[in-house]
């Protein structure tokens, strides 16, 4: 099996954390980065993104699938189709108390082309730093390690809580 064959792990991280809402009682919630491949009402778009309720009281036919996730929900009264890519899925989270996971968007033009061996796969899931501290002949840390990178401002939480809870 080589890395071509492997799955992504983005959408069982996605599934588990809405079992995990569901189990309790919590409502689940997508952070979206919307682009052409995202099926949603566009009216509902805020700087490029939508944040969707996808609990069971909100959402029917839902499915969480590997490659798309689709559900019907109702918008201002009228029953909309959503798809969305699952590379474009910002984060998941309860909304009762912001607790969920961030991912970084899978652009089309960054995924790895099967059969081209000049670059290798990239991350699709949160990006893990291990950072050793370097020690000096006194004792003294050379560098202190970089800090963890930042989602841009206006992209707190949709309820107010701080997006420290589910950004990168």
């Amino acid at each position: 099996m080589n890395a071509l064959d492997i799955s992504t792990v983005r959408p069982y991280l996605i599934r588990a954390l809405y079992e995990w809402c569901t189990d309790n009682g919590y409502t689940p919630h997508l952070v979206v980065s919307v682009d052409a491949s995202v099926r949603v009402p566009r009216e509902y778009v805020k700087d490029g993104e939508i944040v969707l309720n996808i609990g069971p009281d909100a959402t029917g036919a839902l499915r969480l699938g590997n490659e798309d996730i689709e559900f019907k929900a109702r918008f201002s009264g009228v029953v909309r189709d959503i798809r969305i890519p699952v590379g474009r899925v910002l984060a998941i989270f309860a909304r009762e108390n912001g607790q969920g996971m961030g991912f970084p968007v899978v652009e089309a033009d960054e995924e790895f082309a099967e059969g081209s061996e000049d670059q290798p796969p990239r991350p699709d899931g949160p990006v893990v730093q291990l950072v050793t501290p370097t020690v000096t002949d006194d004792g003294e840390g050379a560098e202190p390690p970089p800090s963890r990178p930042r989602r841009p401002a206006g992209h707190g939480h949709p309820c107010g809580a701080s997006s420290r809870r589910w950004a990168l």
